[in-house]
């Protein structure tokens, strides 16, 4: 459903977006993850059709985005950075720009509104002006235009940007709801959007591809992958237990808050034997976890170095 080849994106000596190549597939929601100025705004523009590549192509649903243009944004929906609209209409002025805009019209714009509106619950703000919303609000109304035309291809540049918990929730309810039938691309810095929605990762970092992977194996890449972690009443009385073991490689205890990590020997499995060895030693446990990895030092391993400010030629 979305392809690019080779796509890039240079402002004179500044390359922004260096050579990027990925699919995404029907029904995958694919995270886009980079630190800030990595690329993942200017990749998105291209992908949608709002900025011309320096090279490269970019294809949506089969139709290119440069040479097709109106066939891919027919069957694309996109949610821009800060969720850009017109201030001065209403939401409800607002929607029916939109709807007008995709071609829609009397019941089928009406029944496409009213979907949009209540899947976002835009429905007490419809006869305010966007400009008085806040700015989660804002964020709402634009997603809301994003799926007004229930687009096969949705594209989504920090979709929760200056939402409340509870909004967050209900934006991830929506996209997980909607991707039995759409693909999805979300740009985001929350990796806890990642474990939410996403079926797999892209890491850019100085408009570099740098890692493509589910979530789960970009977890496996941790070096906290397969660790033990636990809470004792007695410190040093849980780092004897777990010194007997012989799996365990290193044991760390968080300076913070006291928490003890124990890290396996390569290959190996320890949970079991370190749990059998924290009872033979009558350590009182608190809490005792194993580790699937931890997606934010996989993130940093990965950064750290490549630059996220594009590349000087």
């Amino acid at each position: 459903m979305i392809e690019t080849r080779e796509l890039s994106k240079r402002y004179g000596s500044f390359t922004a977006v260096n050579a990027i190549s990925f699919k995404v597939e029907p029904g995958q929601v694919l995270g886009f993850l980079g630190p800030n100025g990595a690329g993942k705004s200017t990749t998105m523009k291209m992908i949608a059709g709002f900025l011309a590549p320096t090279s490269g192509r970019a294809s949506v649903a089969g139709f290119d985005v440069e040479t097709q243009a109106l066939a891919a944004r027919r069957v694309l929906g996109y949610l821009p950075e800060g969720a850009p609209s017109y201030g001065e209409m209403t939401v409800r002025e607002f929607m029916d720009f939109m709807a007008a805009m995709r071609g829609l019209a009397g019941d089928a714009a009406e029944r496409r509104i009213d979907d949009s509106v209540g899947r976002l619950h835009l429905e007490a703000v419809l006869e305010q002006p966007i400009d008085t919303l806040s700015k989660g609000f804002k964020r709402r109304v634009g997603l809301a235009g994003a799926i007004l035309h229930d687009p096969q291809v949705l594209i989504l540049d920090e979709p929760t940007d200056g939402l409340d918990p509870n909004q967050k929730q209900e934006v991830r309810s929506l996209i997980n709801s909607m991707a039995r039938d759409k693909t999805i691309v979300i740009s985001t810095h929350l990796l806890e959007e990642v474990h939410a929605v996403c079926t797999r990762a892209i890491i850019i970092a100085g408009g570099r591809l740098l890692a493509d992977a589910t979530p789960a194996e970009l977890e496996a890449r941790s070096r906290y992958h397969q660790a033990v972690s636990l809470s004792a009443a007695d410190v040093e009385q849980a780092k004897a237990a777990l010194a007997r073991v012989a799996d365990v490689a290193a044991i760390e205890v968080d300076p913070q808050d006291q928490r003890i990590t124990a890290f396996p020997k390569p290959g190996r499995q320890i949970f079991v034997a370190v749990s059998d060895a924290l009872k033979a030693q009558n350590v009182a446990v608190r809490e005792l976890a194993l580790e699937a990895g931890r997606l934010d030092e996989v993130f940093r391993s990965i950064t750290q170095g490549a630059g996220g400010k594009g590349v000087r030629t």
